[in-house]
């Protein structure tokens, strides 16, 4: 008789460990979200478990956020390899938080490197510094100056010239926290009114000027 292996949808962890960490990881994830909107082909996740080996529930992590290329959108306790065709997630992003070690990003590192992430991104919010790694081959392997770096897969642009990381989307827009997007909306619906405002009294004054010389507007 079989035994059921069970996959767990959670490993008990906290998603961020302070509000900068989650800042950034919800800010990725939903720019990144936004961006491919228009896909129902690529996928986008935020602290879900990936499991790449069948059987094997104890091989696993959860990365901050993750993009798969060619898989639908649908939702997802977990992430397994071997129920999305063998394809493992092609990027990876990971936010430092206080409690991350060295040993602890080397292993993610060579997990990712093993089981097939094609770029894996670590950024540290607290002191601002950008890592990114690349595949050639079968490794992984360090950019040595990933200032302006564009994302083969994303097209995205990563900007350390300031004082944090700027990510720009393909069209040049930068990656905004859902509060400046809030914002953003927010002028562009009061700007729109504006214009809308402006229209009208144009036009009524037209409508005057016409009445003024003796043409009726309304006039068919």
């Amino acid at each position: 008789m079989s035994t059921l292996v069970v996959y767990p949808e959670s490993d008990g962890k906290r998603m961020a460990e302070n509000t900068l960490q989650y800042q950034w990881i919800v800010t990725i994830r939903e720019n990144l979200a936004r961006m491919f909107r228009d896909r129902p082909d690529v996928l986008i996740a935020a602290d879900n478990l990936i499991y790449p080996v069948e059987g094997n529930p104890r091989i696993t992590t959860a990365p901050d956020v993750y993009v798969a290329i060619g898989r639908p959108t649908r939702r997802r306790g977990s992430y397994r390899v071997w129920d999305e065709g063998g394809l493992f997630p092609q990027v990876v992003f990971e936010i430092l938080s206080p409690s991350n070690t060295p040993g602890d990003m080397d292993r993610k590192r060579r997990f990712y490197q093993r089981y097939g992430a094609q770029e894996y991104f670590i950024y540290n919010p607290d002191h601002p510094r950008l890592e990114v790694w690349v595949r050639s081959g079968r490794r992984l392997i360090a950019v040595p100056d990933p200032h302006q770096w564009v994302s083969p897969l994303l097209q995205i642009r990563f900007d350390m010239s300031g004082d944090e990381l700027i990510i720009y989307q393909p069209d040049g827009r930068p990656f905004l926290t859902m509060l400046e997007s809030d914002r953003l909306a927010e002028q562009q619906l009061a700007q729109a009114a504006r214009e809308l405002a402006q229209t009208a009294d144009e036009r009524d004054k037209l409508r005057a000027k016409l009445r003024s010389l003796g043409i009726d507007p309304d006039a068919p």
